[in-house]
């Protein structure tokens, strides 16, 4: 009888050791895992290729340069990127209509009027453009851009070559399906926009 008192002591001595190791490793997982949680808020990691890789985190400030100029190209190559199909070129104007304000409305509608649009589609006319460069004041805000680009005109028997110069300004917007970046172009300007060069077919 003795010796079954004694082995049940004996168990719950154990038992008691196990129950206290179990809570101390569960206390001590816990600690790290709301330390690393806390220490680790500015971290991103990212799956490429099978390896992880640890992504920087920049400041709005930042980015916000790089954003901008990209939202200026978006708007750039949907404007002056056209086809000789009206609905390719209905598609591409609504786009970029919503990534600017009424000044580039006004300059669709002028090159419609123009008949520009229905000589494109009429020449069998395609156009392209290429960004050169964008200057971004980022000091003053609006932001203040200025866009160089090439233009290349497509036709039956000759490619031309084109310069183009705008500038505007840019304000932040929300960020829409149709506008994922989040900005606006206001008052934009065509300063220049002359022939370079034309070649034969």
């Amino acid at each position: 009888m003795f010796k079954i008192l004694k082995n049940i002591d004996f168990s719950f001595r154990q038992l008691r050791r196990l129950t206290i190791y179990a809570l101390t490793a569960s206390l001590i997982i816990s600690i790290l895992s709301i330390y690393y949680a806390n220490n680790a808020h500015n971290r991103v990691y990212i799956l490429i290729g099978g390896a992880v890789m640890e992504a920087a985190v920049a400041e709005k400030k930042d980015y916000l340069p790089v954003i901008a100029k990209a939202h200026i190209k978006n708007f750039h190559q949907l404007f002056w990127t056209l086809e000789p199909d009206d609905k390719y070129i209905q598609s591409n104007i609504s786009q970029a209509l919503y990534l600017a304000d009424e000044s580039a409305k006004r300059l669709s509608l002028d090159y419609r009027e123009a008949g520009y649009y229905s000589s494109l589609i009429s020449g069998n006319v395609s156009q392209s453009i290429s960004i050169d460069s964008i200057a971004l004041d980022m000091d003053t805000y609006p932001f203040h851009f200025q866009c160089w680009a090439t233009e290349k005109i497509v036709r039956p028997t000759s490619i031309t070559t084109r310069a183009l110069l705008t500038n505007g300004d840019l304000r932040t917007t929300g960020r829409s399906p149709n506008n994922e970046l989040g900005f606006l172009i206001e008052k934009l300007l065509v300063l220049d926009n002359h022939d370079i060069k034309t070649k034969n077919r």
